[in-house]
């Protein structure tokens, strides 16, 4: 093991990113009855399905830190416009996807476009993430996350957070805030509404204390072993915790950050051992092409599901498939993997060329 400081550029943290984005994309995109792993739980719970975007939003803190890192966590108008642009990009490319999707059912007016989605959390994450760098100090990251989760367990127990219907605190906010014709519409609670984006801002925040734990460490091995360290305590303190506040996606729950969090962590510390130490990088080229460009290729599946739903291809290529794999749960997953293989062959080719499209 080397003891010598190393500040070359981890392989694993992009292949960690690749792996998310390539997830996210495959659960968005069964069609039909599918695998119940590639399901989102109902309610209380938790399925590898559910595992993907919190990967993201923790991925996403770490990636923080080290961009933010290259300015000194210093305030500058450079600074504030990069914020402010991502901030409203990211955003606006969200809203930009729920309004094609209804203009596809028809509906070109904005009365019932949903304000919120995957894209707006990030965004919201993102940025709030970024201004607490800039203008609190780092020592006290692990301080806000707590007083954040403690805020959030509070509003939860005295509002009736685990309420699966509209008396659910989270949904009489946006309700209010927001308006029912703008949320979500399959549940009663909107799964990336206004109050779930305060665990979600203590969730990134969990990556961004891993991202600087991370470079406080001398060595690979270092990093290594605070990923796992971080991992393993996340995830017992997320385990406890559901005994009280159980695992939920939907409300974006404390245990469920705690829980995801950990998971995320501990992966990234195996990625690390494996890629960066053991030098086991053969396999890593499909992840690392989505891993490079992952806003955009995620996007990318997005824009493209809604056009294939219009134009029709959705149910040919489905049809097709099905009937050459004749069950719907491995006929569904071969769809998804479609998906999947036609987003990377687009980030191959950008990968191949060295375009990097930041968003």
């Amino acid at each position: 093991m080397s003891n010598k400081k190393e500040n070359k550029r981890l392989l694993s943290l992009d292949v960690l990113r690749g792996i998310t984005v390539a997830g996210m994309i495959l659960v968005n995109h069964c069609e039909g009855e599918t695998f119940t792993p590639l399901k989102h739980s109902n309610w209380n719970g938790m399925t590898p399905c559910d595992l993907v975007f919190p990967f993201f939003l923790y991925i996403m803190g770490i990636s923080t830190y080290l961009s933010l890192r290259k300015y000194q966590f210093k305030w500058s108008a450079t600074v504030a416009r990069k914020i402010a642009k991502r901030t409203i990009l990211i955003f606006l490319i969200g809203l930009g996807i729920n309004w094609l999707s209804n203009v596809c059912d028809g509906d070109w007016g904005w009365s019932n476009l949903r304000i919120m989605a995957v894209l707006q959390r990030i965004a919201l994450c993102y940025c709030a993430v970024s201004l607490l760098a800039l203008f609190v100090n780092h020592k006290y990251s692990l301080h806000i996350v707590f007083g954040l989760l403690v805020i959030y367990t509070v509003i939860l127990l005295t509002g009736n957070g685990y309420a699966p219907d509209d008396t659910n605190i989270a949904a009489r906010i946006d309700y209010a805030l927001l308006g029912k014709s703008h949320l979500y519409t399959h549940t009663p609670i909107d799964p990336e509404g206004l109050l779930g984006t305060i665990s979600a801002i203590a969730h990134t925040l969990i990556g961004f204390w891993c991202g600087r734990a991370m470079m406080k460490s001398e060595t690979t091995n270092e990093k290594v072993m605070t990923f796992l360290l971080a991992g393993a305590v996340l995830v017992f303190g997320g385990y406890l915790l559901s005994y009280g506040l159980p695992l939920n996606k939907s409300i974006w729950s404390p245990s469920f950050v705690l829980m995801t969090c950990g998971l995320a962590s501990l992966l990234q510390g195996i990625l690390m051992y494996s890629i960066d130490i053991q030098k086991r990088s053969q396999w890593t080229t499909p992840f690392l092409i989505f891993g490079v460009n992952p806003l955009f290729l995620y996007v990318l599946s997005e824009t493209m599901s809604i056009a294939f739903w219009k134009t029709g291809i959705n149910s040919l290529l489905y049809d097709g498939i099905h009937a050459i794999v004749t069950n719907d749960c491995w006929a569904s997953l071969c769809f998804a993997l479609t998906n999947v293989i036609i987003c990377g062959i687009v980030g191959w080719w950008l990968y191949k060329r060295k375009i990097f499209i930041k968003i």
